[in-house]
């Protein structure tokens, strides 16, 4: 069991993947904006280029990009958020996968990480992560990750994992940041990063 996988099932119980795609829809029939992320990568790129929703859950953010005209991959450890992403959208590409030994054989131009899935990597996976996500990256393409940087912004007893682990990971697998933001709002013009508990992150590979 993944550490995601028990972090929810403490939260929510067996079905803790229906409750988690319901949850937004409910959100959505209330009027919230839950498209941040995929207008997020809408601001870097035009469709139909190509985006590896890396982490991808119930499919939530691959669905809105489809819908939006992208060419859209989306791949996740967890085969029951799969289902539920399969479930709403059957007809895209949803792949079960391990980000840390991940080979789907194509490169990106956005190879998008969302949902707080670098801190709820596996213990000791965060350089082999970033590794296969920046063999993901095209020649000219962008790694977007965003995620909690404390417990305010973390999903039950989440430990977090310090953003300069991070950088140090994507560092080493030959990636730059060339910007760096306080959240999805505002896409990427929006606040820069401050120091607070959410980051966004946009890398590159180095030339």
């Amino acid at each position: 069991m993944t550490r995601w996988q028990q972090i929810a099932r403490a939260a929510h119980g067996p079905a803790y993947a229906e409750e988690y795609a319901a949850r937004f829809r409910d959100l959505a029939a209330e009027g919230a904006d839950v498209h941040g992320e995929a207008a997020f990568v809408a601001a870097l790129v035009a469709p139909p280029s190509s985006v590896l929703d890396a982490g991808c859950g119930t499919g939530r953010v691959a669905i809105r990009l489809a819908e939006l005209g992208y060419d859209v991959v989306g791949v996740d450890v967890d085969a029951s958020m799969l289902m539920e992403a399969r479930a709403q959208a059957p007809r895209l590409d949803w792949r079960v996968g391990d980000l840390s030994s991940l080979a789907t054989g194509a490169t990106y131009d956005v190879v998008l990480v969302a949902g707080n899935t670098i801190p709820l990597l596996e213990p000791g996976t965060l350089a082999a992560t970033a590794e296969r996500l920046a063999a993901h990256v095209a020649p000219d393409g962008l790694l977007v990750c965003g995620f909690g940087l404390d417990d305010e912004h973390l999903p039950g007893d989440c430990p977090v994992t310090p953003l300069a682990d991070v950088d140090a990971a994507l560092a080493a697998a030959g990636l730059e940041p060339v910007r760096r933001l306080a959240g999805w709002d505002g896409g990427p013009d929006g606040a820069a990063y401050d120091g607070g508990g959410y980051v966004v992150t946009v890398d590159i590979l180095r030339r």
